[in-house]
């Protein structure tokens, strides 16, 4: 059953007062023991966090994924400054001469900008190389890990076509406290709308304006991949054609349920790689199985699997809040 409760949290928690009660009705269980397997697994570090999940660019913040290429002795003390900006959602280590590979994201009203920021942080750590890889197009992002077994191997990604909302107060009080991870009790809920003294229906209908809008991609539990059992995670980069065959080829890869994440993104003369995919999988041998089929139905000139030896960071980036600015404060002083 804890398997089947690990899958449910991962693909649609219930937006309702008592969200444990209905997965436990839904499964044939009481709501106690939901509580208590799902509190194991919290204690356990197994669920990583179970909270809205945001779209960085919705709310106004400009993100890439960045690669830096650092010298062995000074990875450490680039890791530490890297890490200290508070857009670093993502930092690893990986195998390729770009060896430090993290996501950025800056605040709408960011003084430096993205690439200002990514040239002081270059110049800080010393990097000897970086690439900016901003996403082109977007395929799906969605980690559900197979902890069942019964998952299939393809899956149907739908397109959704976004309304457009005006963002109100309560809309932004809303996702500064729907970002921050729920206790798992019978009402998770509860101190949010008592906090901000709105009823259920309010929030959840909030909620659902914001996922109509693409704000808010999904509410759901995110698990601790290696303490879940998926060891083996590579980020798959391909050399793919560009414009619209590429575009059919980021659909077909999408499409492996084992594909996570999957995005288009630049070319540079130093890097021939736009097709990026998160293929995550037990072991090394079933994650190389899963390229391997891939690798059959993707068109490419090349592909690279590039796993991570090293986990840095890997934290939500806390939306709304006075640190981004405080972080360029200090470091444009520090500059001046």
């Amino acid at each position: 059953m804890k398997d089947e409760i690990l899958s449910r949290i991962q693909k649609k928690f219930p937006l309702v007062a008592k969200p444990f009660e209905a997965i436990a009705k839904e499964l044939d269980m009481t709501e106690e023991e939901v509580l208590k397997i799902l509190q194991e697994q919290k204690n356990e570090k197994i669920i990583r966090q179970t909270s809205a999940i945001f779209d960085t660019k919705r709310l106004g913040y400009i993100s890439s994924l960045v690669a830096f290429k650092v010298a062995e002795n000074k990875i450490n003390a680039a890791v530490k400054i890297i890490n200290s900006h508070p857009g670093i959602s993502h930092n690893y280590e990986r195998n390729h001469d770009f060896n430090i590979w993290f996501t950025l994201a800056v605040a709408p009203d960011s003084k430096l900008g993205l690439e200002g920021t990514l040239k002081l942080l270059a110049k800080l750590t010393e990097a000897e190389e970086y690439i900016m890889l901003p996403t082109l197009k977007l395929f799906k992002i969605n980690v559900k890990l197979n902890t069942t077994g019964k998952d299939e191997k393809k899956e149907k990604v739908k397109k959704v076509v976004h309304t457009e909302i005006e963002m109100t107060k309560l809309h932004h009080d809303i996702v500064k406290m729907a970002q921050y991870d729920i206790d798992i009790v019978s009402e998770p809920f509860k101190n949010i709308i008592d906090k901000l003294n709105i009823t259920y229906d309010k929030f959840f209908e909030i909620l659902q304006e914001l996922q109509d809008a693409g704000i808010m991609r999904r509410f759901a539990a995110i698990l601790n991949h290696r303490k879940a059992g998926f060891s083996a995670n590579a980020m798959v980069v391909w050399d793919v054609e560009e414009g619209e065959k590429g575009e059919e080829i980021g659909a077909t890869a999408a499409a492996f349920s084992a594909v996570s994440h999957c995005y288009l993104r630049p070319k540079y003369p130093n890097w021939p790689y736009n097709l990026f995919t998160m293929v995550h999988g037990k072991t090394t041998e079933e994650t190389n199985g899963i390229i391997e089929e891939m690798a059959k139905e993707i068109e490419s000139k090349t592909h690279m699997p590039l796993y991570s030896s090293r986990e840095f960071k890997k934290v939500r980036i806390e939306y709304f809040t006075p640190k981004f600015e405080a972080w360029e404060e200090k470091h444009i002083k520090e500059e001046i």
